[in-house]
């Protein structure tokens, strides 16, 4: 049976080496900052839980469910942009008549000057690129488009959570797959990196009903769009006709982030 000096000594030796762990981490600490702070986002990062779960859903702003990793994003996305049906459809069907509707709205856009002739343009998730097409029609020729496919010579590949470009690229960036955003914030971030000092984009949303199955968050007011936006200025909201999108949003970029209400 332990008796009551055998436990007292035991008790002492948890003590001292309770004690001592502490000193070496706390010696560890301090001779080796950098590595420690390594080790603890290593830690943290491999216990992560999937890629959706970090992206935060606001009262009118909804991540949709169902991503466990952004390789399974990214590749439900391709399953629609390499449809081969829907491919078909885009560059027959739907080429000209969706050319014409955005050279409408294009036209519009430049009659408010919020878009030039010399201006240097970025259509964001622009799959077979007929709104590229319709900013050359309208005369603004030095327009690309990105996809995670590209359509040559209209659309380059390229992820808009991480557009292939330098800072202050462009003058005008027009998207209408804000819905298929998984990160709306990095969407936003990327387009207002890319943009000048001074350049408008334009996103065609919609709030009056839901996208479809592919669409990896659900949007329904302009509010989470103008807090996205922290370094532009809301200038306008309207009502548009644009394939299933009621509404167009116009920012202008800003030098300073700041602060919008609504």
């Amino acid at each position: 049976m332990e008796t009551a000096k055998t436990k007292h000594s035991t008790f002492k030796y948890l003590i001292l080496s309770l004690s001592l762990s502490f000193l070496l981490l706390f010696l560890f600490i301090s001779l080796h900052p950098n590595r420690f702070q390594a080790l603890l986002t290593t830690t943290v990062t491999e216990n992560r839980p999937p890629h959706s779960a970090f992206v935060s859903s606001t009262e009118d702003l909804k991540i949709r469910p169902g991503y466990t990793s952004y390789d399974t994003y990214i590749q439900r996305q391709l399953n629609k942009t390499l449809n081969p049906k829907l491919r078909e459809i885009w560059t027959t069907r739907d080429w000209d008549r969706k050319i014409q509707v955005f050279s409408r709205f294009f036209a519009d856009l430049k009659s408010e000057k919020f878009l030039a002739d010399s201006s240097k343009c970025l259509c964001v998730g622009a799959r077979v690129g007929q709104e590229v097409e319709a900013l050359k029609r309208v005369g603004v020729a030095d327009s690309i488009g990105i996809d995670l496919v590209p359509f040559p010579p209209l659309v380059i590949k390229g992820d808009f959570h991480n557009q292939p470009f330098d800072d202050e690229t462009f003058d005008f960036e027009f998207s209408n797959v804000f819905d298929h955003a998984l990160r709306p914030e990095k969407f936003v971030a990327e387009i207002e990196r890319t943009l000048k000092s001074d350049g408008v984009a334009v996103l065609h949303v919609s709030l009056s009903r839901r996208g479809d199955k592919y669409s990896a968050n659900d949007l329904y007011s302009v509010k989470p769009l103008v807090k996205l936006f922290r370094r532009s200025k809301l200038l306008r909201v309207r009502k548009v006709d644009g394939f299933g999108l009621d509404t167009e949003v116009v920012f202008r970029k800003t030098k300073k982030n700041i602060k919008q209400g609504f």
